[in-house]
Parts: structure tokens; sequence; C-alpha cells
């Protein structure tokens, strides 16, 4: 196989393009839909999902939780500002996080958060330079993060969120998360109850979105890409679902990048999801053969990202940038805010 370069992904977005906030209606949004054999693209509008599934397909959601992992704060002794954004829970009280400005976070530094009721150490600083944290108390950590904590919107939205339930999806359970998996937000509750009652089956996957979804691709041969690592949990029920689909001839079409990752790690060569937990650093990119996924609904990516490489491994990179051209030329709106894309 031909050597991939990062540049082999660029494509040029006007900056008005890329969405601030989110919708008042979540299934009003645009749904672009690219045929991933013909590359030929409809424009509908995202309520019109429906016209797209059949009964027997099976429809994978990712229902992690977005914690408000931002935390401002200061230094104990001097008072210098400081932000920390939670990466991952280590064990109980001690998360993994990335500190700005990081050189003034050496072990030892003692972090006070709001009215001082959240304080916190660092501890460690491990690979990437990232600090180890360890915090520190009264009552439930959760709702000290709850009441202190801001979502951790991506770097290119500058607007600030009104409501922070909108970075959620309308199915969020499990808190873990660093961003949300966006191409959910396009479901609201009763959209997911019609999709439900045409006879597609609906399971749900967990995988904890990291910061490192938006890392940029610094090598220009992405093969050289280190991809990060996020922990995912597929239960017994949903093995279940995907396989008896796939046995009756179903599609698998799953809702956003970390589901399609999430099914593709947990399958085994044939193809069989197991049930379980793990963590995955899977890189998906063309010449990628596809074990369970037949289906993508997802959002607009950024110039040269893995992620904008993972669905060119299943449209095909000139179909996937033919779209985008035609995307940019209707003015659809891009990225977590954005809208939507299926790929049949």
């Amino acid at each position: 196989m031909t050597e991939l370069k990062k540049s082999d992904f660029y494509f040029d977005l006007p900056q008005e393009l890329i969405a601030q906030d989110p919708l008042e209606d979540r299934s009003a949004s645009r749904l672009l839909v690219l045929d991933k054999e013909t590359g030929a693209v409809e424009h509908h509008s995202f309520k019109e999902i429906t016209n797209y599934l059949r009964p027997g397909d099976c429809l994978v959601l990712n229902n992690t939780k977005v914690i408000p992992a931002r935390l401002m704060g200061v230094k104990e002794d001097t008072g210098a500002v400081i932000e920390v954004l939670l990466l991952k829970r280590r064990e109980n009280d001690v998360w993994e996080t990335l500190v700005k400005p990081g050189k003034k976070a050496r072990p030892g530094t003692k972090l006070v958060f709001g009215d001082g009721s959240l304080r916190a150490e660092v501890t460690d600083v491990v690979e990437e330079g990232n600090r180890l944290i360890r915090f520190s108390y009264e009552g439930i950590f959760e709702e000290a993060l709850d009441r202190l904590g801001e979502m951790p919107l991506p770097p290119y939205i500058t607007h600030k969120l009104q409501d922070k339930t909108r970075y959620q999806t309308v199915y969020a359970k499990y808190d873990g998360s660093a961003a949300a998996p966006t191409a959910g937000l396009h479901f609201t509750k009763e959209l997911l109850a019609k999709i439900e009652e045409m006879g597609v089956k609906i399971a749900y996957v967990t995988l904890h979105v990291g910061l490192g979804t938006f890392r940029p691709v610094k090598e220009d041969n992405i093969l050289e890409h280190h991809m990060h690592s996020e922990h995912y949990q597929v239960t017994q029920e949903t093995a279940d679902v995907i396989n008896r689909t796939k046995e009756r001839g179903g599609r698998v079409i799953c809702v956003g990048t970390t589901s399609c990752r999430t099914v593709e790690s947990a399958a085994d060569e044939s193809g069989k999801v197991q049930a379980g937990c793990g963590d995955t650093e899977i890189f998906i990119y063309p010449g990628y053969r596809f074990k369970v996924l037949d289906c993508l609904i997802t959002n607009f990516h950024l110039p040269e990202s893995t992620l904008v490489m993972l669905v060119s491994a299943l449209a095909g990179r000139e179909n996937v940038l033919s779209a985008y051209e035609k995307a940019i030329e209707e003015k659809y709106r891009f990225f977590s805010f954005g809208d939507a894309m299926l790929i049949k």
C-alpha cells in the first residue's frame, strides 16, 4: 500500500461554517447522505434518518456521559491561576490531568478550587507532561465537580455554552468522557422511540472519549501517528443484539466514530463482538477492513484529523473529500454542534 500522507486528508474550511452553538431542536440539523459505493450525495434533514433505516437493523449508540472536566483554580501559595482538565480517573481520588500552565504545577504543588471545598495536590508528572493530581473534598466528588467544573468544549468552540445538557446526548448514562460523542447529539427521545417502533434494535456501548480525540496528527506519514487510549465496555446483551443482527442479515449502523471504534475493537477476527471491557488504541484509516460496522452516522470532522481518516476508510478518500466539498458549498455546519452525515 502506498504511504498515506496527512496532507491527503486536507480540505479548506471557512471559519464561519464552524458551528458555535447547538440548534434549538436537536433533530432539526441537516443530514448529508453519502453512498459509499458510488459517491452519490443527497441532502436531507436529520429527522429523515428513518427513511434510511430498516426493520432488523441495529443502531449502536455510545452512552458515555461528559463530566464537567475543566476546573479553574489557584495555587495555594501564590494565588496564580491554574486550569486543570480531568482526563482519566486512575484510582478513587487520583486523576490524570492536563494542567495549564504546566511548569507551575510541579509535584507537591497545592491547588484550591472555588470556595476551598475542593483542593488538590500534584503528585507526579507522567507521559506527555500530564499531571497526576490527588483531590480532597468534603461530601461527594461528583457533586463538587458539578458545582465547580465547566464542560470542556473543543478548542474551536469559542462561545460559552448556556445549557450544560446540550453537550450531552439524551441517552448519556455513565460518567467519564472529556468530550461528547457528538453524532448522538442529533437524536431526541421521540426520534429514538420512533426508530424502535420501526423494528430497529438499539444497542448501547460505552466508550469514554478522551481529549486525545482533538490531538492533531503531527507526522506527515500517518502510520507514525500514535493513537490515544480510551476505555470501553460492551455488555453481553449488546454483543448478543449486534451478533444476532449480523446473523439475520441486518445492518449494524454505528452512531459516531466512538461507537464504531468500540465495536471494531470488541470484535474477534470473524467479526463476532465479544462482551467485556478494555482500552482501545485502534486507529482506522484507508485500507482497514471493517469487521462489524455497515453504515455510520457521524458529524463533519476537522481537516487532517484521525476522524476524517476513519470515514475515508469506510467510504473512500475521494468520495469523502468530494462530499465535504459539497457540504461546504451548501453551507453545512461543521464539527461538534454541526450537521450530520450518513454513510450508507
